[in-house]
Formats: C-alpha cells, sequence, structure tokens
C-alpha cells in the first residue's frame, strides 16, 4: 500500500464496540475498517490495523482541548453576526449591546461564541479593517469577563482586527481564508499562543459561487488544508492548535457540498480537530425546500448530527438552543440513558 494515501475511516459510535475499534481522534467515534480512495474513486475496504502507522496515529491520537474547550466530545459554536448583512442574521446583532446580549443568551447552550464583522456570504464585499475592529472588539471585550467557560472566537481575514480581539480576550481566530488573505495574520497568531481555524474556500466571497470547479472535490479540498496546515506549522503554529474546516457554502456547489459532508471522517486523517459550519446554508434551503433561512433549523441540526456521527467536534450553528437539544437527544439515545 502506497505511503501516500487517503483513508476515510467508517465511523461509528455507541457503548458497545468490538475489542480491535480504535477511537477515532480520541473522541466518542470508532472504526474498525477504513475505505481507500484515490482520484476516479475507491479502492475499497481495508481493516484498519493495514493502514500505514503515521496516518493511523494522525486518526486515532487524542486532540487537545482548543482554546480550553475538549474535543473529547461534541460542541457548538454560536455564530454572531454584528454585521448589517450577513445572509441570515444581518442586521439583527448589529451593535455592540444587542450583540452582547445574544451572546450571554447563548452561553447557556454553546462552548464558543464566534464573533464577526464581515459578512462572507456569497458576493459580498470586503469590510474596512476600521469598520471591522469597530464592529467587533467592544462586544468581545463586553463578553470577555463575563464568559467563564466559554471560549471567544473572532471569525476575520485580517491582522489587524484579529490582533484587536485578541487583546480585547478572543482566544481563536477563525479564518475564512486559511490564511491566504492576510500575509500577517499567520505571525500574528503564531505570536498570540491562540488557537487557529483555517477554513477551505475556492476564491473569495465576492467571486466564489460564480462557476465552482474541482477536479475531485473531497480529495482536492483535503490536499489543500493539508497544504494549509503545513504552512501555519512553518510560521510557528502547533498542530495541536489548528482546527480545520472543509468550508461548506464557499466556492461549492449542492453536490460538492454533499460530498463533502458524506466523506467528512477523511479530514481527521490531518490530525486536527474538524469543525462543521453548515448552518442554514443555501443547500439546506433546496433540500428542505425552505427558502427563508430562519427555517433552516431542523435541516441544520440534520447535517450537523451527521457530522457528530463521523466524529466532528464542533458545529458552528445559529440556533443555539436548538442544536444543544438535538446534541441532548443525540447522546441520551446513544448512551440510552440521561446521565
Amino acid at each position: 500500500m502506497s505511503a501516500m494515501i487517503y483513508a476515510r475511516p467508517l465511523a461509528q459510535s455507541g457503548p458497545v464496540r468490538p475489542r480491535d475499534a480504535l477511537s477515532l481522534a480520541g473522541g466518542w467515534a470508532w472504526f474498525t475498517h477504513a475505505e481507500i480512495l484515490e482520484r476516479g474513486g475507491s479502492r475499497g475496504i481495508v481493516a484498519a490495523a493495514e493502514l500505514p502507522v503515521d496516518l493511523l496515529e494522525r486518526l486515532t491520537w487524542h486532540r487537545v482541548p482548543v482554546a480550553g474547550v475538549t474535543m473529547c466530545r461534541p460542541s457548538l459554536m454560536g455564530i454572531l453576526n454584528v454585521t448589517p448583512d450577513s445572509f441570515s442574521d444581518g442586521g439583527q446583532f448589529d451593535g455592540a449591546e444587542a450583540a452582547t446580549a445574544a451572546a450571554r443568551g447563548m452561553a447557556a447552550t454553546v462552548q464558543f461564541i464566534d464573533v464577526g464583522g464581515e459578512s462572507t456570504r456569497p458576493g459580498a464585499a470586503e469590510v474596512p479593517e476600521a469598520e471591522e475592529i469597530a464592529r467587533t472588539a467592544p462586544v468581545i471585550a463586553a463578553l470577555a469577563g463575563g464568559m467563564v467557560g466559554r471560549a471567544l472566537s473572532i471569525d476575520t481575514r485580517k491582522a489587524g482586527v484579529a490582533q484587536a480581539a485578541l487583546d480585547a480576550g478572543a482566544a481563536l481566530v477563525n479564518d475564512v481564508s486559511a490564511l491566504c488573505h492576510d500575509p500577517a495574520l499567520g505571525p500574528l497568531v503564531a505570536l498570540s499562543g491562540a488557537a487557529l481555524c483555517l477554513m477551505h474556500a475556492q476564491g473569495a466571497p465576492e467571486t466564489m459561487q460564480d462557476d465552482p470547479r474541482y477536479e475531485d472535490v473531497l480529495l482536492d479540498v483535503y490536499d489543500a488544508l493539508s497544504e494549509r496546515v503545513t504552512h501555519a506549522e512553518a510560521l510557528g503554529i502547533e498542530r495541536t492548535r489548528i482546527v480545520i474546516d472543509p468550508g461548506i457554502g464557499f466556492g461549492k456547489t449542492l453536490g460538492h457540498n454533499l460530498t463533502l459532508l458524506n466523506g467528512l471522517s477523511l479530514f481527521h486523517g490531518l490530525g486536527c480537530p474538524i469543525l462543521l459550519g453548515a448552518s442554514r446554508k443555501r443547500f439546506i434551503g433546496t433540500i428542505g425546500a425552505a427558502p427563508d433561512p430562519a427555517d433552516r433549523g431542523p435541516g441544520t441540526n440534520a447535517v450537523m448530527l451527521a457530522g457528530v456521527a463521523q466524529g466532528v467536534q464542533i458545529h458552528r450553528v445559529h440556533d443555539t438552543a436548538g442544536a444543544a437539544q438535538a446534541l441532548a437527544l443525540w447522546r441520551a439515545v446513544e448512551n440510552g440513558t440521561m446521565g
């Protein structure tokens, strides 16, 4: 078997597991076999023990906490867009007072709160750095003292915005450009000691949905994220501080999104926690007959639980109470108990 292979663990979960089952990323899911992929299709199923040792280690090793949040169980990241034009909730939390109140309401059900001051919806224009700082830094500062046990994240592509947010109390930088937009952002994160989420996107928000194309979307996105993780490490950002996000809806068609969601467990091979951000995305509305983004909560939860079944650790959502309820029921059914 080639040393450079793509292996998609066939993830399972539940308290009853075979003796030879291996923990997937040190979490709740496990696997005994994996599908070997190549460009052009599948090479079939192999026992986990047949995988190369280095790949098997990346698939199984225990993920350390991210910004103080354990990766041993699924966690929720509440979306707090302090923008006038985000695709789903633009203007809803436009202003420090409204945003702070919303975040405090989320705190009972989430482990992360992700504050964003620039819309990255398809077709969105870039926001000047000073304006983005003015939108986000005061909200993070207001939250930092009272969010005990909750990690604050800044959703930005810009070093200046990230610096202001980190100074205000953020512990995670969530960059939809995977350090491709601002060359100063990577070195800043490296020196800060903060965690970093690298998301895959094909193109900038202004044009990413014009005509996205891939040779093999699952493997192309995997390779691109692998390259960005290596780049981040070269800047001094340890892999243990990195989260990866396949970028659902960012330069992808409906078919691309479904292929990525079906193959999510592949990304554990990068050795990093996985963030899934599918909340209220257009494909959910298309499949679920919900043209209004506000009506896509049930579809969002269905996609989230499909990710949980593949061992995805962080789920970025708008409806935090609904997602928390879905996770609570999943845990109860999975374990056969409310404990």
